[in-house]
């Protein structure tokens, strides 16, 4: 058998294909050169200043024990400076920081205190930011990412719903993703939440293809946020378990085991402030859960409603979840996107900008409401995006220019509910579709 040397192969790129990467280059550029104006002039980015702060802070430690100097770090600027006392990445300067930009003020007691949260291994991924002094260019090449992010979620929710819509709405879509009052929110304040709403699609395609290492790999990557998709994961482990995909486990063990044996050798002693920021931060969620919602709305109840919805909702998922293990993809799909809806009133802390991960379930319904009523499909899809646009839209002007803690609150929880009874509603499509005879989970096996 003859090998053909590729090296006679080798050819420069063609004009065309010159030109068609200058034209992504300057699209790039000019994107970011947008960012960094939006990033000057918007307030915001808390999130992404708590994680960058922290990512600094270790920076400034590794430098301090290289030179043998107790320099610090100013968080408001970026810039490395001499200061009284040490900062670490769980410590409460950074925390304090974070509060001025995100109310202006330091935190009453009954807000949100922005102390880091996150896994040492998890922070690490902040590094190549911490390296910008700038925050403002830190958040525009953040936004950049975030927005690419965006866009891939829709993508990706589009393949798992099994949906080709026509171009324009296609396109419709797409801007809905980046556009959507719960993206900009999430793109304002700079959450992880459209990072990981991308992962969590990210692990369905791979379990439907039979990735199951890449799957078990990126579970490790979201098992930390939990108000975020702390059902999610735990539907993943029932879904494995239940089929025996032990490639699944093994890919998150190794994972797993690689991100802690890094992280500890390169900061030994996060352990234990990471889990106290961890305790600190269920107990400052205390007012911000659906409970704390439930008890403004209702206070002569002589029962804990937020308790009674969590109990009663956790029993409604455990028997979706075991229902669908051995069902159609599609089926998983929408377990998948029911838990992901359920979580922020399960007694977590509700922030409007992790709504971002409900995408999943909005094109779920759009797509089933698509194949179900031919007739009329194209009304009624358009209604359904029009209502998902305008509502919370709506409500956040009404906030602004006449404040009232019902509209704020209304903000938080009308999405998820939305959500799971748009899923409700077609259910019974996603059980009887003639497209699950052809998808069985079986095959995936």
């Amino acid at each position: 058998m003859a090998f053909r040397d590729i090296r006679k192969s080798r050819k420069w790129l063609s004009a065309e294909e010159l030109r068609l990467l200058a034209l992504i280059l300057l699209f790039l550029a000019a994107l970011l050169a947008g960012n960094i104006a939006l990033a000057r002039i918007l307030p915001g980015g808390e999130w992404l200043f708590l994680r960058w702060s922290g990512a600094r802070a270790f920076l400034a430690d590794q430098m301090e024990s290289a030179n043998g100097s107790k320099g610090g770090r100013d968080l408001s600027s970026g810039v490395l400076v001499i200061p009284d006392r040490q900062t670490e990445p769980y410590g409460t300067e950074i925390a304090q920081s974070t509060q001025e930009i995100a109310y202006g003020r330091p935190a009453f007691s009954s807000e949100y205190t922005y102390v880091l949260n996150d896994p040492f291994f998890i922070v690490l991924f902040y590094i190549p930011l911490a390296l910008l002094r700038d925050f403002t260019l830190a958040r525009a090449v953040w936004l950049l990412v975030a927005e690419a992010a965006l866009i891939g979620t829709v993508v990706f929710a589009f393949r798992l719903s099994e949906w080709r819509p026509p171009g324009w709405l296609y396109g419709s879509l797409l801007g809905f993703g980046l556009l959507q009052y719960f993206s900009l929110n999430a793109l304002v304040t700079a959450t992880p939440a459209i990072i990981l709403a991308l992962l969590y699609l990210s692990i369905l395609l791979c379990l439907r293809s039979h990735s199951d290492e890449l799957a078990g790999a990126l579970l490790a990557l979201v098992a930390y946020q939990w108000e975020v998709g702390g059902l999610f994961f735990l539907y993943m482990v029932v879904f494995i378990f239940a089929n025996r995909r032990w490639h699944v486990l093994a890919g998150l063990g190794m994972a797993l085991f690689v991100l802690l044996v890094v992280s500890f050798l390169t900061y030994p002693g996060w352990g234990l402030p990471y889990i106290r920021a961890v305790l600190s931060d269920w107990y400052r969620g205390e007012n911000l859960n659906f409970g704390h919602i439930l008890s403004t709305w209702l206070p002569n109840l002589l029962f804990p409603a937020g308790k009674v919805v969590s109990i009663v909702l956790g029993i409604i998922l455990f028997v979706e979840w075991i229902g669908s293990v051995n069902e159609h993809f599609r089926r998983i799909v929408w377990t998948a996107s029911l838990s992901l809806a359920a979580t922020p009133l399960m007694g977590f802390a509700i922030f409007p900008s992790n709504h971002v991960v409900l995408i999943l379930p909005f094109v779920l319904i759009l797509a089933l409401v698509w194949e179900r009523w031919q007739r009329y499909r194209v009304i009624r899809v358009v209604f359904l995006l029009l209502l998902m646009l305008l509502i919370p839209f709506g409500l956040y002007l009404r906030s602004v220019f006449i404040y009232d803690a019902l509209i704020t609150d209304l903000i938080s929880v009308i999405a998820p509910v939305a959500a799971i009874l748009g899923l409700y509603w077609m259910r019974w499509w996603v059980l009887h579709s003639p497209r699950a005879l052809f998808n069985r989970i079986g095959d995936l096996r």
